[in-house]
C-alpha cells in the first residue's frame, strides 16, 4: 500500500497500441445492439461523414481501458480485479476505423477498501497520429491481493 501511495500523482504506465478495425467495431455493435450507421455503414460514412469512414463507438473505446491497463499494471499475488466504476468520462475526439489506440494512466489515489486496494486512475485514451485524445476518464478499480 505504501508503494502505491508513493505513486499518487505520477504516470504509472502507457499501454501498447491496439488496432480498432471494422471487425472489432462490428462485433461491439452486435454485442450491444448499437447499429448506428456511423459505426457500421462504410458506404454511407464515406459519403456523409467528414472523415469519410466509420468510427468506433465511444463505449467501445471505454471498454478497452481494462485490458489496456493490464499492459503495464502488474501485481504479485493478484487474485482478481473488479471494475468498481467511473467518476467521469469525456469523449474528446473520434476514433476512425483502423486507428490504433493506447492508454496512458496517472494514479490519482490509492487506499484500502473492502479487503482490496482501491485505485483511482486518470486515464487518457490516445489515438495514434491525433493530437486530441479520444477519451479521458477517471476509473475506479479494486485489486484483491492474497493476504491483503
Amino acid at each position: 500500500m505504501e508503494d502505491a501511495r508513493a505513486l499518487v500523482g505520477t504516470e504509472v504506465g502507457v499501454s501498447d497500441w491496439v488496432l480498432v478495425d471494422q471487425d472489432r467495431i462490428n462485433k461491439f455493435a452486435e454485442a450491444t445492439d448499437d447499429f448506428q450507421w456511423i459505426h457500421i455503414d462504410e458506404e454511407r460514412c464515406a459519403a456523409e461523414l467528414p472523415i469519410g469512414s466509420t468510427i468506433a463507438h465511444g463505449y467501445l473505446t471505454v471498454s478497452l481501458i481494462p485490458s489496456l491497463i493490464q499492459h503495464f499494471v502488474d501485481f504479485v499475488d493478484l487474485e482478481r480485479v473488479i471494475n468498481y466504476g467511473m467518476n467521469k468520462v469525456r469523449f474528446k475526439a473520434m476514433v476512425p476505423v483502423n486507428s490504433k489506440v493506447r492508454v496512458r494512466a496517472t494514479l490519482k489515489s490509492a487506499r484500502k477498501r473492502a479487503g482490496a486496494l482501491q485505485f483511482i486512475l486518470n486515464i487518457t485514451v490516445e489515438v495514434e497520429g491525433q493530437k486530441r485524445p479520444a477519451c479521458e476518464a477517471e476509473t475506479i478499480g479494486l485489486y484483491f491481493l492474497a493476504g491483503v
